[in-house]
């Protein structure tokens, strides 16, 4: 049987990312991964700014930097310089998708409009994320996704009860955008095979929270009540939270009723599951605070292991709840194989973590590393069409001051 090749999909699909922070340059290095061709474009003075969101640092940039531009390849331009404009276009002339986040307004914004840009490339597929999306009375606000998750109700639902508002501990607002834009941008793809015509997508950080509501939706829907902060507590099903033990805490789950009894049997208190509080799920959400209080009493006197063994073994579900050092070395996921290693032209090898989908049974390669800034300038340019002086006229024209990025850590 001959060999297949390496899991890439859109192997021969090329991408200009115009786009920076991280929803946008999350896109691309997805579509990176899933084998495309990705041409980052930043500004020759100091580049996508995230390079210098650190400490920590590992190399020249910042280690948010080097989590989401993997896969490819630097280019610095001026995109309000008319020689920039003139490279971006070159590149937007082959190019089967673009991606960006320009404020809406902005002189960039308006340079490189998408009824414009149409008009010029019939097939090409445009992503424009934002942070409020493309009408409403906020449209033309900026938005970090701290602002997204608390305009957009998460901060609402994250906390304790009886504690303050707080963040998701993910980039929950820029990652959804993200990965909603993805689905845009593969489904335009889809359509384009169909249609022979290109598409102008959008999404936004607002938005795609909304979308992640889900229940919590469709249960404010349903009663006009508003909801409050559960901690790790689930609004429809008890008991389904984290819980202290002798020496940490970990997550009990429990999604009916025979498992309610189960865990019941398991810490040897059966008689929980025939009390007229706790016998179906409905009744233990009305009673959630009491089921609680007896459960913490319980648990509290023997470890995580010792629980998570006792429970696991009478098929509750139940984990610890690990720390990310270890996660990575969890036997698990060093099964999925979802921790990869590709050198990087400064640091040697680097770590990342892979593309969470496999084609075959294959997970995409991790290809190449985050590039330096402007690393790809004069091969993206050559395959332009530009000449050697031209190439180092328009780069230097671009920054006229360039200089070796600088480890941010000297500053």
């Amino acid at each position: 049987m001959p060999e297949q090749p390496a899991a890439a999909p859109l192997a021969g699909i090329k991408v200009v990312d115009l786009s920076k922070i991280l929803a946008g340059p999350y896109v691309t290095m997805s579509l990176a991964d899933l084998g495309a061709d990705v041409i980052k474009v930043e500004h020759p003075d100091g580049g996508d700014p995230t390079r210098g969101w650190g400490p920590p640092f590992n190399g020249p940039d910042a280690t948010y930097y080097l989590a989401a531009n993997r896969g490819k390849r630097s280019v610095t331009l001026d995109l309000k310089s008319p020689q920039g404009q003139e490279a971006v276009h070159r590149l937007l002339a082959t190019a089967d998708v673009v991606v960006e986040n320009f404020r809406p307004g902005s002189s960039l914004a308006r340079l490189f409009d998408y009824k414009d840009l149409s008009a010029r490339y019939p097939r090409l597929v445009l992503l424009h994320i934002s942070a409020f999306g493309d009408h409403g009375p906020l449209r033309d606000e900026p938005g970090y996704d701290m602002i997204a998750q608390a305009s957009a109700g998460l901060m609402s639902l994250t906390g304790e009860p009886d504690g303050p508002p707080v963040k998701a501990g993910y980039a929950m607002g820029d990652l959804a955008a993200a990965l909603f834009g993805l689905i845009g941008v593969t489904s335009a793809l889809v359509e384009r095979e169909r249609t022979g015509r290109g598409q102008y997508v959008t999404t936004s950080l607002y938005e795609s929270q909304l979308a992640l509501h889900i229940n919590w939706a469709t249960g404010y829907f349903a009663t006009g009540e508003r909801p409050g902060r559960l901690g790790s507590g689930h609004p429809s099903l008890v008991p389904y939270q984290a819980y202290p033990a002798a020496d940490g805490h970990f997550v009990i789950a429990v999604g009916n009723d025979a498992l309610f009894r189960r865990l019941c049997a398991a810490l040897r208190h059966p008689h929980w599951a025939d009390d007229p509080r706790f016998t179906t799920n409905r009744d233990r959400v009305a009673h959630r605070a009491a089921l609680n209080a007896k459960l913490q009493a319980v648990l509290v006197d023997d470890t995580v292991a010792h629980w998570c063994a006792l429970l696991g073994n009478e098929g509750v579900p139940v984990t610890p709840i690990r720390h990310l050092d270890e996660v990575y070395d969890c036997p698990q996921t060093e099964a999925l194989g979802m921790v990869r290693s590709v050198d990087h032209p400064a640091i040697g090898p680097l770590r990342q973590v892979a593309f969470p989908v496999t084609f075959r049974g294959e997970r995409p390669p991790v290809r190449t590393a985050p590039p330096t800034l402007g690393q790809h300038s004069r091969d993206v340019l050559a395959e332009l069409g530009y000449g050697e002086a031209e190439i180092t006229h328009l780069l230097d024209h671009a920054n006229p001051h360039s200089h070796p990025h600088s480890d941010p850590r000297g500053a």
